[in-house]
């Protein structure tokens, strides 16, 4: 009888109730064929693999991250808030020891969503890894986290969130910004000044293989993990990389994807995109709950992966390798960055519009940091939509010194309620969530 070496928590959510559309590829059939296959396969039979319920998360679990505009009942469904809850579930279960490893196999995705949402983006409303990542900060005193993102899509919404803190690593591996959505991700996007080299891009080309994704993962992911030592390593595992999915244009297989979780060899899995339904999922889910594990996956294979004609050019090789050092620089300068970037300036500030593709709104943010040589520093983001929203958002992180935590404070308390909608405030250090409305 099988037994799995790293004794692993399945989490299987895939929202009957909540789809864009019937016919949208983020639909509840992306689970159920990968449901199908495990069942098939025996997996829930191995002594050492065990499937967990989806809990449900709370509003504060939520708020801890977003400033859900105008509210978070506008902005979550039910199915939101199990889809978040399957990873709080196997977030809690690892801390508490009961599994070594947990996969949530959850839908709707998140990695899109940013700190403020006011809807739906890259078909995510919330971001379920960093909803869960901060309630077991909260709750189990997590310090620092490393988040590897392989989905094929830049996980702009991730980078947002922790775009200030350098607790918080953040490892984007997606097909270039050039060619597919967001349109984001590239080298030069590395994090505030008070967190530079904590958000690391690595866009690679159109038509990379395993051959390309695994280079990265050595002589780039391995390497900044040993360096930054997290407590954890959560692995946003997006699926559409797949050398069949309708969305995309890499060459990845399954037998890659199980040899790149072998290697970063994440704590948590949560699931994000992957939209080839019936080509892919099945055998990518199966490979990554083996090498999850610890169990032989060498005869995962789809029955029409054929190396030779997928393999990688000469080109693209090439190219991966500059991308790699050109992010590695990055990373052994983060401090000089940093330093930099802070110096003779009490404040930084952000301008830009966020395109929400899948609600059809826009907003403009002006953010303006705090920057502090002792924390992350104290940060305000007012921002208008035009669905006629203007709030603003002040959050004060965990880890805030006495200065920036008075600083959040006097923000919220002095901001003109004539001119925004609502100002919300996360204190984090309170672990609490504040809210002041027009008169």
């Amino acid at each position: 009888m099988l037994k799995a070496k790293h004794k692993t928590g399945l989490v299987f959510f895939p929202a009957f109730d909540w789809a864009i559309s019937p016919t949208h590829p983020e639909r509840e059939e992306r689970l159920l064929y990968t449901r199908d296959q495990i069942v098939e396969e025996g997996l829930l039979d191995i002594d050492g693999i065990v499937e967990l319920k989806a809990g449900v998360i709370d509003p504060i679990d939520v708020q801890r991250v977003h400033f859900c505009v105008p509210d978070i009942g506008s902005i979550m469904t039910e199915s939101h808030f199990i889809s978040a809850g399957g990873a709080k579930t196997v977030g809690c279960a690892v801390m508490e020891k009961k599994i070594e490893k947990g996969f949530a196999l959850v839908r709707p995705p998140g990695h899109h969503s940013m700190r403020v949402a006011h809807g739906g983006r890259g078909f995510c409303n919330v971001n379920n890894e960093a909803i869960m990542i901060e309630q077991l900060r909260a709750a189990y005193g997590i310090d620092r986290v490393a988040i590897v993102d392989t989905d094929c899509h830049h996980g702009d919404g991730t980078q947002d969130i922790y775009w200030h803190d350098p607790d918080t690593l953040c490892i984007s591996i997606h097909q270039d910004g050039r060619t597919l959505y967001p349109g984001s991700g590239f080298v030069d996007e590395f994090g505030g000044p008070t967190a530079a080299g904590a958000t690391l891009n690595i866009p690679l080309p159109p038509y990379t293989s395993e051959e390309g994704f695994l280079y990265v993962v050595n002589n780039v992911v391995l390497p900044v993990l040993e360096e930054f030592k997290p407590d954890l390593i959560v692995n946003s595992a997006g699926q559409d990389n797949h050398f069949t999915d309708p969305l995309t244009n890499m060459n990845f297989s399954a037998q890659g994807y199980a040899d790149l979780t072998r290697l970063l060899n994440p704590d948590i899995a949560v699931l994000e995109g992957g939209y080839s339904i019936e080509g892919a999922l099945p055998y990518v889910n199966l490979g990554l709950i083996l090498a999850m594990a610890g169990i032989d996956y060498s005869n995962v294979k789809e029955p029409d992966y054929d190396f030779e004609r997928l393999r990688q050019s000469a080109e693209v090789t090439g190219a991966i390798k500059k991308i790699c050092g050109e992010v590695m620089d990055v990373w052994n300068n983060r401090h000089a960055i940093r330093k930099q970037m802070c110096s003779n300036q009490d404040t930084a500030e952000r301008r830009r519009n966020v395109f929400y593709d899948t609600a059809g709104i826009n907003e403009f943010q002006h953010e303006t940091l705090n920057i502090c040589s002792k924390c992350g520093g104290v940060l305000k983001i007012d921002s208008s939509a035009d669905t006629g929203s203007h709030i603003l958002a002040i959050h004060i992180p965990k880890k805030a010194c006495d200065k920036c935590k008075k600083t959040g404070r006097q923000w919220y308390e002095t901001a003109d309620t004539g001119r925004y909608e609502m100002i919300m405030m996360q204190d984090r250090p309170e672990d609490r969530f504040l809210v002041r409305t027009a008169s």
